[in-house]
């Protein structure tokens, strides 16, 4: 369920602002999103994972709490990266 450190280097190597950027909105939009895609497929094949289902929705949570920051301080990076992750909204 939670993602591999080569797969968390390579969405922080993708999304990074500049090379030693690991907490810009950004990377830690782009981390949820993948812990929350691993987490949805979880939750196809065991339906009945409840505490998962809510590890789910405080991730949810919290990348929509860091989209609505973004948004508010700069509205030109957050269309952008939701554009490149593929997010509604």
């Amino acid at each position: 369920m939670s993602i591999t450190a080569e797969r968390r280097t390579a969405l922080i190597g993708e999304f990074a602002t500049n090379d030693v950027d690991t907490g810009s909105p950004e990377v830690q939009v782009a981390v949820l999103s993948e812990r929350i895609v691993n987490l949805t497929e979880h939750l196809k094949t065991h339906a009945k994972d409840f505490h998962s289902r809510r590890g789910l929705l405080v991730l949810v949570g919290r990348r929509r709490r860091l989209l609505d920051y973004l948004k508010r301080t700069s509205q030109a990076r957050y269309e952008t990266l939701i554009g490149r992750l593929g997010l509604r909204r």
